[in-house]
């Protein structure tokens, strides 16, 4: 007798397990602009995922769509773009939606709330502020996709240029005599000058990627 694997479901609905299950966004913290929101798989099988905005033009999500294995979990990076005052205490809603292989239509999904608040030591005044009650919202807003955009990783190149670089930097300077190197990979102080002038532009170029 074979035993029936799939998960039981809630009210026709596969179970959603993501963390956090709410955003929140500070304008006096940069480092709070870009959140990552986990989305686990605890089942025996493969589900592919879809993130949707109530407003995608306010925000920048890194591989909005993808699979997700069975027992494992994939970060979705969410970056808030649209950093200004009118935006203060907006609530925007992110739809996270799981499907089965070769499905269109969704067995589960998950909604996850967004707030961008002017100061994090206002934590928890928004919903004591009366005015916040007269501010736009977009939470009966439409869900729309999320133009999918993905992390680029610096290609092989940028890679060899670094590592050729590198390599320059650690050869001995020219008229070094205690060396069993050639001569002709004995580098001037000048070369040596530009090996480092090109490696700072190339880790620039890694660092933004």
């Amino acid at each position: 007798m074979q035993l029936d694997r799939r998960p039981r479901l809630v009210d026709g609905k596969l179970p959603v397990f993501v963390f956090p299950t709410e955003i929140v966004y500070y304008v006096d913290d940069r480092s709070s602009h870009k959140q990552v929101l986990t989305v686990y798989n605890p089942y025996e099988f493969t589900l592919k995922f879809k993130v949707l905005c109530t407003t995608p033009r306010k925000y920048a999500v890194i591989d909005s769509e993808g699979t997700i294995r069975p027992g494992c979990c994939v970060d979705v990076v969410v970056r808030h773009k649209d950093i200004q005052e009118s935006s203060y205490g907006v609530k925007d809603k992110f739809r996270l939606n799981l499907y089965e292989h070769g499905q269109r239509e969704p067995i589960g999904s998950r909604d996850i709330q967004a707030v961008l608040l002017p100061t994090s030591e206002g934590q928890g005044r928004e919903s004591q502020d009366p005015s916040s009650s007269r501010r736009g919202s977009s939470s009966t807003a439409p869900f729309t996709a999320v133009a999918r955009q993905r992390s680029v990783a610096p290609g092989p190149t940028i890679v060899l240029l670094a590592i050729a670089c590198i390599a320059a930097l650690l050869l001995p300077l020219h008229g070094e005599a205690e060396t069993s190197l050639p001569v002709y990979l004995h580098l001037t102080v000048n070369q040596k000058l530009i090996a480092a002038y090109v490696l700072g532009l190339v880790t620039m170029v890694i660092l933004r990627t």
